[in-house]
């Protein structure tokens, strides 16, 4: 079994289901790069081939995400049941939200770009492939990160990389979602100035530093981490999350860093600093009182100051029962 999964597994135990909870699906129509009539239709062949009782509630708008979550939460409370998410990593982050603390069991069927989430518990993107998984599974507690109270899955941040994924979609809803579209709208995004975020930084409530930096990105996901470069996947053994910034400033030293992220050598630059954190605040300088955020791919704009924290809860996540399959995809 890989480093990943390791990591995913240390010190939580998994605790068994009898397989015959009822799932209530909640599906994004509009998240992720699969055809949603097509996605819907094998998951209702699947499920009622399995004979497994279920309900599937879609929605057409990412602002009804969270009452539906909801309903699907009340009706999985009445009848011992599993709340399932269908989307992106952004709908993952809606619905874990609403189930995060209820005691409410939760199933994931990926169907983002990049399903960092999925991949590091062994689900795939491949609908029949995560049903399977669904179907024969194991709750596992799982780490995630809350920002101001609100919860993420991958990562959240804040300054540049708001900025590259909002010019990111915008490609993507005009040539398609593909990872060269999201290369091709980095290098565009990264060729104009961008101003610094000057902030103080508190660690565990204690005031460390102040940081003149270009973006802030936390992650929660040793998958990501690895993929960037970033040395500290132990740091999410330990259940923290990992801050990442940059005092790198100008367009071609901003090249640099996006070549370095994609051949996984971020942590090679001098100029990149990390460091995990259980609870990290995050204070602009001067009169902003308002930031615009990502979290897991969806942007929002927060009150200052920021608050990353892990959250004290663990979400119930269900995984394949069997170890070997617990592995990235």
């Amino acid at each position: 079994m890989n480093n990943t999964a390791k990591s995913i597994n240390e010190g939580y135990p998994s605790s068994p289901l009898t397989g015959d909870e009822p799932l209530f699906i909640v599906m994004n129509n509009t998240s992720g790069n699969h055809d949603a009539k097509e996605t819907r239709e094998t998951i209702e062949r699947s499920l009622s081939e399995a004979g497994r009782q279920h309900t599937l509630m879609t929605v057409d708008d990412g602002a009804q995400l969270k009452v539906t979550a909801e309903q699907a939460l009340a009706q999985a409370r009445a009848q011992g049941g599993v709340v399932v998410a269908v989307g992106g990593d952004g709908t993952l982050s809606a619905v874990s939200e609403v189930v995060l603390g209820s005691g409410v069991p939760m199933g994931i069927l990926p169907q983002g770009t990049f399903n960092y989430f999925g991949r590091t518990v062994g689900i795939s993107q491949k609908t029949e492939s995560a049903i399977d998984a669904l179907l024969d599974a194991v709750i596992l507690p799982v780490d995630v990160g809350l920002l101001n109270g609100r919860v993420f899955l991958v990562n959240a941040s804040l300054g540049l990389y708001p900025q590259l994924l909002e010019d990111r979609e915008t490609y993507k809803q005009r040539y398609g979602r593909s990872r060269l579209i999201a290369l091709w709208s980095a290098i565009v995004t990264l060729a104009h100035a961008h101003r610094s975020l000057q902030v103080q930084i508190d660690l565990e409530g204690e005031p460390r530093r102040h940081m003149k930096t270009p973006t802030i990105v936390v992650g929660n996901n040793a998958l990501q981490l690895e993929q960037l470069g970033i040395d500290q996947v132990d740091e999410i053994k330990r259940h923290h999350m990992v801050a990442m910034a940059s005092r790198t400033r100008g367009s071609l030293a901003l090249y640099g860093l996006l070549i370095r992220g994609f051949l996984s050598r971020l942590g090679d630059d001098e100029n990149v600093i990390s460091f995990g954190f259980d609870t990290m605040t995050v204070r602009p300088r001067g009169r902003r009182t308002r930031v615009k955020v990502a979290m897991d791919g969806e942007i929002y704009w927060m009150n200052a100051p920021l608050e990353f924290r892990v959250a004290p809860d663990k979400l119930p996540l269900l995984v394949p029962r069997d170890l070997a399959k617990r592995e990235r995809i």
